[in-house]
């Protein structure tokens, strides 16, 4: 079985030969160094042996919108407009993903890490400005969401139908529990959430929702639960929900991850041995179909790479 097939099968529920493996870093997270930021995707990809490559926006985080340095109070959001897809901020990832496809050599699937619009705003601003415009006229903040988001559909399409990946890891964030309570998020968040995937869903049919537990401030996890992704990754640590748990859920949709991604977690920290035994410990918890091992997040970007081989080796003696 191919790692594309098995990748595939596991987003279907169906019976894969192993379960595949997918772990990913920042390499860079603020510069874009061009070819050299495509070849450690790729030499990460190679020297551990993943079954999928998932992009990293590394250098793209801020939302570079020239109008938003214009804005000096809340109503001044309605008169933000999109960049356009012929933006390099669009361009550049797109030719980033395109190239990484291509050196993939149809090997494996490429997902390209897209944020949310509430994200990208607070990168481009700053998280005190966010919310209190938002307090202030939620009005004219939403209508800033549905503009980025409009950007970012421009991004999603490029980067499946020019790019050639095979669809996106979506990253939504923002749904802590001392930031909205799930009306608020559901009311104020969701629709230009739902406006990006429910585009790339129209575009691709593999599509990853991930549920992100970045700060280590537990989520309102229940305000995704219907968001719709042919796969979901979360915080299992920051969550408190396993990768069974999660994928009742979820509905019974394709789960990923199982390890912390911290510092102190087994994955970084702990000895082959242990890995070995949390690996046979998650098998026994979740089964073989609809499972991709992976972790919360992004792990250290000083990893040692003979750890994630420890997964993935573990894993091909149930083959």
């Amino acid at each position: 079985m191919t790692k594309k097939e098995r990748l595939l099968r596991a987003f279907q529920n169906q019976e894969v030969d192993r379960v595949p493996v997918g772990f990913w870093y920042h390499f860079s997270p603020d510069d874009d160094f061009g070819q050299k930021t495509v070849d450690q995707h790729l030499d990460l990809f190679h020297e551990t042996g993943m079954d999928m490559i998932k992009v990293m926006c590394d250098g793209y985080f801020n939302y570079p919108n020239p109008y938003i340095e214009k804005v000096t109070c809340p109503e001044d959001w309605f008169g933000l407009t999109p960049l356009g897809e012929d933006h390099p901020y669009i361009t550049n990832q797109v030719l980033r993903a395109k190239r990484v496809v291509e050196g993939a050599k149809g090997e494996c699937c490429v997902f390209y890490n897209v944020f949310c619009p509430m994200s990208l705003m607070r990168f481009g601003t700053s998280e005190e400005l966010l919310m209190s415009h938002l307090k202030a006229n939620p009005e004219a903040v939403c209508h800033a969401f549905q503009v980025i988001a409009e950007d970012i559909k421009a991004l999603v399409r490029k980067l499946i139908t020019e790019a050639g990946c095979d669809g996106i890891y979506y990253c939504v964030q923002n749904a802590e529990t001392f930031r909205f309570t799930e009306e608020e998020y559901r009311r104020l968040v969701r629709p230009s959430d739902l406006n990006v995937l429910e585009y790339a869903n129209t575009l691709s049919e593999n599509n990853i929702l991930h549920c992100c537990g970045w700060a280590g401030d537990p989520n309102r996890i229940e305000v995704w639960q219907d968001y719709p992704a042919k796969a979901v990754n979360w915080a299992v640590y920051v969550e408190n929900l396993t990768l069974a748990e999660g994928k009742k859920f979820f509905g019974g949709r394709c789960v990923m991850g199982g390890f912390d991604n911290r510092r102190e977690g087994l994955l970084y920290s702990g000895t082959k041995e242990e890995i070995e035994k949390e690996v046979e410990r998650l098998l026994a918890e979740t089964g073989s179909r609809g499972v991709i091992f992976g972790a919360d997040c992004t792990v250290p970007a000083d990893i040692d790479h003979e750890r994630l081989i420890w997964v993935r080796e573990a894993l091909e003696k149930h083959t």
